[in-house]
Order: C-alpha cells, then structure tokens, then sequence
C-alpha cells in the first residue's frame, strides 16, 4: 500500500532583517562586549575565559553575557536587544 511521504526540515527560521557592520573598533579600552553562549557544553568556561582576559588585557569596560536556551535556535528578541547594545559581540559553539 502507498502512503504519503513527509520529509521534515529541521532548518530554524532565519531572520528576514539585516543590518550592514556599522563601525570598526579602533580599540576595545572602555568598549562593551557581547558574549552569547549557544547553550552547547562547556562555552560558558570560554566564555568567562575571554570576558576576563578582555577586561584585565585590554581594559573593556563591561562584559554583557547572554545565554540562549536551545543552541538550534535563533536567540529570542530581548537577547538580541541586549546584544545590539554592545560594541562588540562574541559568540561560539562549546562541546
């Protein structure tokens, strides 16, 4: 017996919006950094790892640390605000 085939995409929804790379930092010294942990193990240690050398090195006044909940998906709105407010944003996959 034939039946109905379905083939499921496991695709996320990208974003229709798009913004063009504003600036080019001269320097990180007083700047505030972004970091968006995907939620895979073990970034959040990388994560601490680099807001520290950038703060203690390179003297970046303030580390913004956001995680997301599901590494699959694309981070909600009020993540993405947080990281629009910074000068710079990191993000990574741990494992």
């Amino acid at each position: 017996m034939l039946g109905t085939t379905f083939v499921f995409n496991p695709t996320a929804p990208t974003s229709k919006k798009s913004r063009p790379v504003e600036r080019t930092l001269k320097s990180l010294k007083g700047a505030t950094v972004g970091v968006l942990d995907n939620a895979k193990p073990n970034f959040d240690h990388l994560a601490d790892a680099i807001g520290e050398l950038l703060t203690e090195r390179y003297g970046v006044a303030k580390i913004v640390k956001r995680r997301k909940r599901v590494a699959g998906i694309p981070a909600p709105e009020a993540i993405m605000q947080a990281m629009a407010q910074c000068d710079l944003v990191i993000t990574g996959a741990g494992d």
